[in-house]
Parts: structure tokens; sequence; C-alpha cells
């Protein structure tokens, strides 16, 4: 068991810091107010602080890095000037291993491939005190379930979907690597108090619904931005009845809505998992505290009073959900599928359905994919489509092989992958991807923008659960409602597919032989950690530059970014991967799937400097090389999706001043601040069509910056036309002092010397 004696110090001293606030703000709390307030920073003054507006100072218990994004996070920190982190921090090795013959198979080519990476890893864990989960080991936010999660934690971790735990009672917020060594440094981790919304489940889920829809049906309610900025709180009759696991699933896929982070109050289904899992002390715990592990009662009982927003779910009436393709807030309920999908001419038969990933790949899912797996050989039909399986952890996997499911998914031709992320996040070689032919797949994972699974533009993806999944498999057409429609049998007789079942928990208990954890050296102060210099994927970090004092003048536009733009947009995974801890070979994946809004292409913006068109990464190292500033603008909900810090380092690293657009997703924003960016927004939305290709840009009073007053910006056009527009921000005076310091790195570094 993990953490146990950081448990009961964050349980012995959560009443009092409840009650304590309570007082001061004289109200009744939400969950997720209690678990803010009760981690504040030490220097942090207890306030009522205000939602949306205020930035305060927290202390979360515990950091959590995926290999992809710990590399850069702990090249930053060896940049601290740290000897161990100051709070429990970990590594999991789940991102570099890629989805192709087999799960044993994949695995070891990956050790091989990626030996360079895990070796540093592990030394920087051994070196620092940090727990590391080798390859193999499982997802990093199943794993983080499993063994972290406790009700009433908080916790960051480098990666959008360290949300998930909130299944388990927790506030635990996705976060770029720069803000985790802010707490692995022992100081203060800033976040702007959030708004809260409400949603009250009510009724229970019934027959072919399954947690997931929960999401799928919120993410069609509040679209991709519409959590920004909040933290969404379930409560209700409907969300104790729903697993543990059904929940991580419902606050993993908050991510897809903006949300900070989302979460539910402590309940007999969290204590269930807790000792499922071999943590009956942390759950016994939790009992003699559950009061301040929930909102209070007069929340529930009168939730607009205490919520910005409310929403209701019936959950008797919840319809199966297929959301997409290429946005996963575009919710469509099973019996409106053949419809819309007919007027959309999206292609209806299904190529490959896939189950699992960090969103679904609990016990409880698997078990349920494999009784509708069962009833296909018992009912005589055969897949139509190809199917594979992702366990979430080797736990999970171990005890599904033990309890005979991949034995039954075999029989019907699945293929289970290793645990690892795999094709959720683009690392699947799936053969003939490259030809770009337009075709249909269906998946448990949490997104499904353009290009992310396989890397085909065309390949229309869509997000229901495993059920859902494995049924649309079976039946290869994407219009089948299981519900309703029946299936022809190899026989050629008409059979039905009864509602999927399964167990929450294994009944015979969990099984692992080896969960793949290894622990931290006791003194790593003589281990050395070594990046070799002609090394294509490790690179140490120079500092950036400072900022100058003066106003950035003459700044070219590199792109004027049209339409949706996510950190996949601007920094892409799946085989660029490889380069996460090279700063400089990574850049040249900068905005190449963005749209120039100029000539609607890709990868192709024109250089001020020649008047020709190149890739975006060439032109942007031309203008660097120049010593000439440039700007890039986007639209709305700019750097939506992953966590990745990579999408800011890049063009901070490249030369970019700034970044303009109509709003930001919260995470990127964060992490162009941390890395001495501006990050800015229209007053006038409309002035976005202003933007011209040719365009200079002059911020005449940078030197006036300051919290709360808008940049000043004059635009030169081609023909010599100058016009003036506003340019607003959310800096407050510290993250002003990590514009000038040239990174909130740099400010640490210059602190603990």
């Amino acid at each position: 068991m993990f953490d146990l004696e950081l448990i009961k110090k964050t349980y012995e001293e959560l009443g009092a810091k409840v009650e304590k606030a309570k007082q001061r703000l004289q109200r009744p709390l939400t969950l997720s107010e209690k678990i803010l307030y009760a981690h504040l920073y030490a220097e942090q003054p207890l306030a009522d602080f205000k939602r949306g507006t205020d930035y305060v100072d927290f202390s979360p218990d515990r950091v959590a890095m995926q290999d992809a994004t710990a590399q850069m996070a702990l090249l930053q920190f060896m940049n601290a000037g740290k000897s161990k982190t100051a709070v429990p921090s970990t590594v999991h090795c789940d991102h570099l291993i890629q989805a192709s013959k087999n799960g044993l198979t994949d695995l070891q080519d990956a050790i091989k491939t990626n030996k360079e990476v895990y070796d540093f890893l592990e030394s920087v864990s051994n070196k620092y005190g940090i727990g590391f989960w080798k390859p193999g080991a499982g997802i990093i936010h199943q794993v983080v379930l499993e063994n972290y999660a406790f009700p009433g934690g908080m916790m960051i971790g480098t990666d959008s979907h360290t949300v998930n735990a909130g299944g388990l009672g927790m506030i635990a917020i996705g976060v770029g690597g720069a803000d985790a060594v802010d707490v692995m440094a022992g100081m203060a981790w800033e976040l702007k108090f959030p708004k809260l919304i409400g949603i009250k489940l009510t009724g229970k889920l019934n027959g072919w619904t399954a947690p997931k829809d929960v999401i799928l049906k919120v993410a069609g309610i509040l679209t991709v931005k519409g959590g920004t900025g909040a933290i969404i709180e379930y409560f209700g009759e409907g969300a104790e009845s729903i697993s543990c696991t059904g929940k991580g699933t419902i606050c993993n896929m908050g991510a897809e809505v903006g949300a900070t982070t989302s979460t539910f109050g402590y309940d007999a289904s969290m204590e269930r998992y807790l000792r499922a899992t071999g943590r009956s002390e942390v759950a016994d715990l939790a009992n003699s505290v559950k009061e301040y592990l929930t909102a209070d009662p007069e929340v529930y009982a009168n939730p607009e009073k205490y919520f910005d927003q409310l929403i209701e779910i019936d959950l008797s009436e919840l319809e199966p959900h297929l959301n997409g393709p290429f946005t996963p807030d575009r919710a469509t309920p099973i019996s409106q599928i053949a419809e819309i999908a007919k007027t959309n001419g999206w292609p209806t038969k299904v190529e490959v359905g896939l189950i699992g990933s960090c969103t679904n790949s609990s016990y409880e899912d698997i078990s349920r994919a494999a009784s509708l797996a069962k009833q296909a050989l018992e009912k005589n039909l055969k897949t139509k489509a190809e199917f594979t399986i992702t366990p979430g952890s080797e736990q999970v996997r171990y005890t599904i092989e033990r309890d005979g499911y991949i034995d039954i998914f075999h029989k019907i031709g699945a293929n289970v992958f290793a645990n690892a992320c795999g094709p959720c996040i683009g690392q699947w070689n799936r053969p003939g991807a490259e030809k770009g032919e337009k075709n249909t797949i269906v998946h448990s994972f949490n997104r499904n923008f353009s290009k992310r699974a396989d890397g085909n533009p065309n390949t229309h993806a869509f997000v229901a659960s495993p059920e859902l999944v494995t049924a649309l498999a079976i039946a290869g057409d994407l219009t089948f409602n299981p519900i309703t429609d029946t299936l022809v049998n190899q026989a050629g007789e008409r059979v039905k597919l009864d509602p999927p079942t399964g167990y929450e928990l294994p009944v015979r208990g969990f099984a692992v032989e080896d969960a793949g954890y290894q622990a931290p050296a006791e003194d790593g102060s003589s281990i050395r950690v070594a990046v070799a210099p002609n090394s294509s994927r490790l690179q140490l970090l120079d500092a950036f530059p400072a900022w100058d004092g003066e106003n950035i003048l003459g700044a070219k536009l590199l792109i004027k970014v049209k339409g949706k733009c996510t950190t996949d947009h601007i920094s892409m995974a799946g085989p660029w991967l490889r380069f996460r801890g090279h700063l400089d070979n990574i850049s040249n994946n900068m905005l190449i799937g963005a749209v120039n809004a100029f000539n609607d292409a890709t990868n192709s913006v024109k250089n001020q400097m020649t008047g020709e068109y190149g890739e975006v990464p060439a032109v942007q190292r031309q203008y660097k090389a120049l010593g000439i500033p440039t700007i890039v603008v986007g639209d709305q909900n700019y750097g939506e999706g992953s966590s990745r810090e990579h999408a800011a380092m890049e063009p901070r690293h490249l030369g970019v001043k700034a970044v303009i657009v109509k709003s930001f997703a919260r995470i990127h924003e964060t992490n162009l601040k941390k890395q001495g960016m501006l990050a800015l927004t229209f007053s006038n939305e409309a002035d976005y069509d202003k933007i011209q290709e040719n365009d200079t840009f002059n911020f005449v009073d940078l030197k006036e910056f300051a919290p709360g007053k808008p940049l000043t910006v004059e635009i030169v056009h081609a023909d010599g036309e100058k016009e003036t527009i506003r340019l607003n921000h959310s800096y407050n005076a510290q993250q002003i002092e990590w514009f000038k310091a040239g990174s909130a790195l740099n400010l640490i570094r210059k602190q603990n010397n």
C-alpha cells in the first residue's frame, strides 16, 4: 500500500480545515470546495475566493507523470536545484508502446526501441526518489486509480486525463510539466479558483446504457469548451448507483469538455473498490471522516444555490450514445445514428472496434464486453469488424486472463494489445492507414480528433461504451441498434443480442504476479543521469532567454489558424512521441496539423521574407535565424486536448513571441505562460478577421505589462495601412514575472540559487 502515512495526515487535518473554511465563508460547502480549501498552500491566506477570477496557491498531495510528458518535466526538474521531490511522485511507462501485433511482442519491441528513454526515466526516478512503473505495468490513470487515488485527496499529473482519479473522490488535475516541477520542488501550485458545475444524476442505468453514456451526454450539452475553468461535481442517487470505475470513466472524459476536473462524493462503491484493491485501511480511514468527503447536505438539497451551473440527467431514460466523428462532443443517441449518418454521408461499415484505454479498461468494462463476445459464440455470430482490447493495467489483464475473458475474446478473433495507451494516442500501426481511405472505426477511448488514432484524416472515429463498441464490431454496421435490431447468424437465423452483463469487481478478487512497480533508491545522490550529446531522443535543456524589457516590434505572422486547433494539431503524437525528450527535434512538428486560414492547407505558410510557401517549422526557423519575432493567431478553444507542454515549448524554442486567439483551453494557456510566452485573447473577437497574411505587429505598450491591463497592438498591413487592436490577458503579477524571467523555471532556479 502506498502513501498510508500521507493519507492518515490528510484525514487527521481534514475536518479542522473544512470547518475553518465554512466559518470563513459562512455557508455550506460543495465537495470540490472542501478539498480545495483543505489543500491551500501554507502561505495562502484563507479567503472567500471568487470563482473564475482569483488565483490561489495550493499544495497537492502527489504528482504523476506518463513517460511521454515525464521526459520534459524531469529535464526541467533537473534544472530546479533540488535533490529529491518534495511530494510523492511517480513515472508510468505507457505512451511509447506501439500497438501492432500483440501485447507481448509489442511490449518487447517497445523495450528495445525505447531503451534509451526508459533508462533515462528509470535513472532520473532513482536519483530523485520517484516511483517507477515499468513498461507493461499499465496506463497511468488506471494504475493511479488502483494504487494511489484516495477520497478527498488532491493530485496533479502531466496528462489531461489525470482527472480520471475523480472516480475515487479526488480533485485530480492535468497540468504541464512546468507545473509538476513547481510541486515536486516544494513550491506552491497556482490555479484560478474554479467555477462549479453540478450534475445531478437521478434514476439508474439499465440495459445497454453504461457510465460512458453519462459523459457522452454531458459532452453534447457542454461542448468541448463548456467546462473550461470549472470543476464538475456529480451527485444524486444516480451517482451513488454507479461503480467506482464507472465514475472514473465519467471523470476521465471530463477533459473533453475542458473541465479543470470532475469528482464524486465518497460512497459505498468507492469503499468496495478500495477494499478490492488492497486498501482496506484507507477505506476505514475514509469512513471515519466521510462527512467531509462529500458536500454538505444543504448543497445537494438546493444545488442551484451553490453551483454556477446545474444539469440534471435521468439515468433511467438515458440512451446509449455514439459521439463523433472528429470531435468528442457531437453526441448522437444510438436510435438516431442511422438517419444522421445517412444525412452526413458517413461510412457506415465499421472496420475496427477498439475497447480499453485509460477511459474504459476496468474489470467491469471488460466483463460486460466479454458477455457480448460470449453471446456471439453461443448465437453463432461471426464478428464482422476487427476487434481489439487494450487492458488498462497488468492487474486487470492478469485477472481477466485468469477469469477466462481473454480466451473468450480470442475465440471471436479479437487481438489483445499491451497494457498501454496504444491506438488511443495514435500509437497504432494500422495496416493500410497510409492510403488515406474514408472509413469508420468505433472505440471506447476519449478523443476522436482527425488523424488521432491512425494518422488517416479520413478515418471517422466514433466514441461509445465498450459494450456498444463490442456490439457494433459484431454487427460491422454503425447503424446497428442492439436495443431493437437483430443480426443474421452463420446458419441464416435472425438472432438478437441480449443486454450485456458483468461484474463490478472480480468475484475471486484481483490477482497479479508482477504489477510492474520499482521503488527508487533510498539515496540517489551518487546516481548519474546520462544523456548522450548526440542523442536524437533526449536533449538537456538550455534556459530560455529573459525578456529584454523592450516592446516587441516588427513581428511577422507565422500562421493564422482556422477552426479547431488542438494540441494534436500543434504538436502531433503518434510517431513524434519518440522525440518528446528532445526539444529541437520535436519542434519539427510544430503546428504542422493546423489549417492555414489563407489557403485552407496544413503545414503550408507564407514566408514574408521570400514570398514563398513552406512548412511551418522550416519557415519559423528562418525567421529565428534572422532574429525576426513572430506571432501565431488562432480561433476558439485554442490548445484543446492533451496537457502536452511541447505545444507551448516548441513555439517558444523556435522564436514565436505571442499566441493571440479568440479563447484558450485552460492547460495550454497555463503552459504558454509557464514557458515565458504571451498568451493573449482578442478584446473584440471580430478582430481575428482583420489579420492579413502579410501583416506586421508592433506591441506598443508591452513595457507597461500589468495585471488587468489590456495590451495594445498595432497591425501594419502590406499596403501600409495601420490598425490598432486591444488584447486581453489573464496574467497576474507572479505570471508576469515568469514572462520577464523568460520562463517559470528560470524564476524557480533563481530562487533556489
